[in-house]
């Protein structure tokens, strides 16, 4: 751990030493270092951000709270590598994480190693408007998944996303889009990604992983990708519309959320079942009001798990369907209120009560979303359960 942290300051200096003319740094928000080789063939853009998050729960019964707990960490410390090479057709990001949230999750399967590499991907546009990716990125499922978590709308993201998202991986995608009219877009992505999560240095233990998206923008592109940014911080002056779906195979899937979540294992090794996942999302702006929805809903062929003589292991495949819907309205002094609602309800065979959570939050943007505090509260209602309310403040700052 210490070596490599050594390794980013050293590298960090050195670039700073090599590229030392204060005049010419970039503005707050937009890099440490923007470099671009003298015969213009490379460059690199090089930038921080860190999240500082408190965080406070209570268990809520009908006798009253109880279960006090109380936590501040850093939630996200990371940094990020991006540019071209030989031509600007041809990109590249790489992007670090630094927390122990970040990095968590070491196992067998990940040589027993902190996680450090969140995307290392290279993206080639090789003719007119197809691009093609290759390495390890998120994977094209659910908006709020793919919405970077350095412009959320509010402290974190939902449910939906925590029970049912396909996140990173590694494999090849390629994207292309076309139009339809002279406003009307579409873009399609489809993915061949290994289906067991970012970092896996064991082999593919599993079949491989498919997905495709589509989206549909009949309004044109939102300012500054705003489809893809928490709050309309742009104040789209025409109304703007995204409407997208995806579907996900994940082939002798072995892990109990596609790929993500626990492996599955038996007498024989490890428990393999086909498993899909389909979202279906949207998002609207216009002139400071912002709506996102999203529906998800995830199948798999035999989602109990069992040993060679039929016999239950105890390993089930989390099954089931969400819905998250937020809207939000950012007032012309750069204060946001927004309201959020998700519900989870899972199959039966899960024996899981399903979860209803209610979410108010309020940010101000101080320098857009790479300057800003925070603050939530959410009422989590969970049927046949234990319910919780929780209390979130988070500051990031973005260089």
């Amino acid at each position: 751990m210490k070596t490599y942290l050594t390794t980013v300051v050293v590298l960090l200096l050195c670039i700073k030493t090599l590229s030392a003319q204060e005049a010419n740094a970039p503005k707050f928000g937009k890099g440490l270092f923007n470099l671009t080789g003298k015969d213009n063939s490379w460059s690199m853009k090089i930038a921080a951000r860190v999240q500082f998050l408190g965080t406070s729960t209570w268990d809520s019964k009908d006798d009253g709270i109880s279960n006090i707990k109380t936590s501040m960490l850093v939630r996200r410390a990371r940094l990020k590598f991006s540019g071209f090479v030989y031509s600007p057709k041809l990109q590249y990001k790489i992007e670090l994480g630094l927390s122990n949230k970040d990095i968590g999750g070491a196992s067998v399967y990940t040589n027993n190693a902190p996680r450090y590499i969140l995307d290392a991907v290279i993206k080639w546009n090789f003719h007119e408007n197809f691009v093609l990716w290759v390495g390890q990125t998120k994977l094209p499922g659910n908006r709020e998944r793919v919405v970077s978590s350095a412009n959320m709308q509010l402290v974190d993201r939902s449910l939906l996303n925590k029970r049912f998202n396909i996140d990173r991986d590694m494999g090849v995608q390629l994207r292309h889009h076309f139009n339809v009219s002279d406003n009307f877009i579409v873009k399609e992505v489809f993915s061949i990604a290994q289906g067991e999560g970012r970092n896996v240095t064991t082999g593919n233990l599993g079949g491989f992983q498919y997905t495709a998206r589509v989206e549909l923008l009949p309004f044109g592109n939102f300012t500054g990708k705003g489809d893809y940014i928490g709050g309309d911080l742009k104040r789209e002056e025409n109304l703007k519309w995204a409407f997208a779906a995806s579907y996900d195979l994940n082939n002798n899937a072995v892990k109990n959320r596609s790929n993500q979540g626990s492996y599955m294992t038996n007498d024989t090794g490890f428990y393999q079942t086909n498993i899909s996942t389909l979202f279906v999302d949207t998002m609207l702006k216009y002139k400071g009001f912002s709506f996102m929805g999203e529906y998800a809903f995830r199948d798999a062929s035999d989602p109990l798990a069992k040993n060679s003589d039929n016999s239950l292991t105890g390993d089930k495949v989390q099954t089931g369907n969400s819905l998250n819907v937020m809207s939000g309205y950012l007032f012309k002094n750069n204060w946001e209120l927004t309201g959020r609602y998700t519900n989870v309800t899972y199959d039966q065979f899960l024996h899981k009560g399903a979860e209803n959570q209610y979410t108010f939050g309020i940010s101000k943007y101080i320098a857009g979303h790479k300057l800003k505090v925070q603050s939530d509260v959410s009422y989590l209602d969970v049927v046949s359960g234990t319910n919780q309310l929780m209390y979130r403040l988070q500051v990031d700052i973005h260089f």
